[in-house]
C-alpha cells in the first residue's frame, strides 16, 4: 500500500505541475522546455524510491516557478534572442547553405529527407528553407511551384466549415448536441433512420447541411478490386 500510495502521489501532483505550466511545455520544445521536462521528471519520480515525498514536490514546485519566470521574460524581445536560438537559414534562393547545415550539424542527405517529407523532391525549387528555434523546418517554395491559392485565381470560397463530433466510439457527446441547441432525441431519430446503433457507431458527426456523417465499425469487402489493396497476410 506503501508504494502505491507514493506513487499515485507524485503522479498526480506531476500532472498538477503540468497542468499549471501549461500547454507549450509539452508541444514543441525549446531548449529550457526539454530541459524543464526532464528536470520535473526526475524531481517527482525520486519519492517512488526514497522517503522524501515532501522535499521532493518542494523542488518541483520551484522548478515549475523557475520556467514559468522563462517562459514569461522570453515575451520580451531584447531577451528572446538570449533564450532561444535564432532561426538558421538551410536554403536560400533554391542554394543549399553548407554553413547552415554545418552550424545545426545536419547532413544533405536528412536536409533531403525532410524536404521530402514537407513534399518538395528537388531543393532548387525552394526559395528558402529555414531550421527554427523549436527544431522543426519551415519550407518556403519559389513561386512557381507553390500550390495553386483560390486568390490566384480570382475565386470566391466559402468558408471552411468543420464538422462537429456528436457520436465518439459509442458514446453521445452531450455538451456538443447542447452547443448546436439538439437533443438525445433527434440524434437517436437520426441513429435509427441509418438503420444504425448508438453503440456501433465509431464516428458521427454533424455536417453543414444538417444532416449526419456516420462511420461504424464495419469495414465493407472489396474482394479482389486492386484500389482497395491491403498489404500484409490478411
Amino acid at each position: 500500500m506503501e508504494i502505491f500510495y507514493r506513487a499515485f502521489i507524485v503522479f498526480i501532483m506531476g500532472y498538477l505541475f503540468l497542468r499549471v505550466t501549461g500547454k507549450k511545455a509539452v508541444g514543441e520544445m525549446h531548449s529550457f522546455d526539454l530541459l524543464y521536462i526532464y528536470v520535473l521528471t526526475n524531481i517527482i519520480s525520486t519519492p517512488v524510491e526514497v522517503n522524501h515525498i515532501g522535499k521532493s514536490l518542494t523542488y518541483a514546485a520551484i522548478i515549475v516557478i523557475l520556467y514559468k519566470i522563462f517562459v514569461r521574460l522570453s515575451l520580451y524581445n531584447k531577451l528572446r534572442w538570449i533564450l532561444y536560438d535564432s532561426p538558421t537559414v538551410l536554403i536560400r534562393n533554391g542554394d543549399i547553405d553548407r554553413k547552415g547545415l554545418k552550424k545545426v550539424r545536419m547532413t544533405i542527405n536528412e536536409l533531403l529527407s525532410q524536404l521530402r517529407v514537407k513534399g518538395y523532391t528537388d531543393s532548387q525549387n525552394i526559395e528558402m528553407a529555414v531550421m527554427e528555434d523549436t527544431g522543426s523546418i519551415s519550407v518556403i517554395p519559389m513561386s512557381d511551384y507553390r500550390p495553386i491559392q483560390p486568390n490566384d485565381l480570382n475565386l470566391d470560397v466559402k468558408k471552411e466549415y468543420i464538422p462537429i463530433p456528436l457520436i465518439m466510439d459509442g458514446q453521445i457527446l452531450d455538451y456538443n448536441l447542447k452547443y448546436l441547441q439538439l437533443d438525445r432525441r433527434w440524434l437517436l431519430n437520426e441513429v435509427e433512420k441509418a438503420g444504425e446503433k448508438v453503440e456501433s457507431i465509431m464516428l458521427a458527426t454533424f455536417l453543414e447541411n444538417r444532416k449526419i456523417f456516420i462511420d461504424n465499425n464495419q469495414i465493407k469487402e472489396h474482394k479482389n478490386d486492386p484500389y482497395y489493396y491491403k498489404p500484409g497476410k490478411g
